[in-house]
């Protein structure tokens, strides 16, 4: 599993290479270069403590050392799996390859990291973390921070039928979905289309809410509005996203979004 993935990134970078050797560059809209996304969602199965502590302490002090912002966040609801959602924003993709390198070579999180390696590994408290790389969309090729004010997070994850179905949604968000989500208060941090992940083709975007009666009047208002009602009727639209996943989420305190 570890060699097929990085044999999908060296693919990557290799077509980043290509593109910007014809002058052309797939990450850059107008001038703006389109972030890279990198999320993983890690099952907690033990001493969550030990682990927050060890994001906390070692593991996000390490990715700031390299100019790389971390946000950290569990489910708002205690009845959801108990999982926590960090994502990783880069400036490109050949930025995220330099930078899961030179972490693993970096001194100063070797030594913060290594009493939890040692404790961990016998009694581990994570069984798994899955990772999704994501290109942000034209419509917000960088990260928007959210208010101060905020306080729980919306991560969803779209997934397609089909590669054209996939981009037909994508189509959607950059054309006029965004700026609808705008008007009615569904604000968005990032909108990502997955370049690697454990189930393709697909998306996640993450947006953020004062309060829960925010998020629930955001929606509500979406939902009846008569130009969402008029878009999502398209035939260009029309099967573009048929498995949705939803989970409201609320920040760690050492998130520094």
């Amino acid at each position: 599993m570890k060699h097929k993935a990085l044999v999908l990134i060296s693919l990557l970078l290799t077509s980043v290479f290509i593109f910007n050797s014809c002058g052309v560059s797939k990450g850059e809209i107008a001038g703006v270069k389109k972030e890279i996304y990198e999320w993983r969602i890690f099952t907690v199965t033990g001493d969550e403590v030990m682990l927050d502590n060890y994001f906390k302490d070692a593991l996000i002090p390490a990715y700031n050392r390299f100019n790389i912002s971390v946000g950290a966040f569990k489910a708002n609801n205690p009845k959801e799996k108990n999982q926590r959602y960090l994502i990783f924003a880069y400036p490109d993709l050949s930025t995220y390859d330099k930078v899961r390198k030179a972490v693993w070579e970096d001194k100063f999180f070797q030594d913060a990291a290594r009493s939890f390696f040692e404790a961990s590994a016998p009694n581990p408290v994570y069984s798994d973390f899955q990772t999704y790389i994501c290109e942000a969309f034209d419509k917000l090729p960088q990260m928007r921070m959210p208010d101060k004010s905020r306080t729980l997070f919306e991560y969803r994850n779209y997934y397609s039928p089909n590669e054209d179905a996939n981009k037909r949604k994508i189509r959607m968000f950059n054309v006029e979905e965004i700026a609808l989500f705008e008007k009615v208060g569904v604000n968005g941090v990032c909108y990502g289309e997955i370049l690697s992940g454990t189930r393709m083709p697909a998306l996640i975007y993450l947006t953020w809410f004062k309060d829960e009666e925010s998020r629930v009047k955001a929606w509500a208002d979406f939902n009846k509005h008569p130009d969402w009602l008029e878009m999502r009727n398209r035939p260009e639209y029309r099967n573009s996203a048929t498995n949705n996943q939803s989970v409201v989420l609320a920040p760690m305190p050492y998130s520094q979004f």
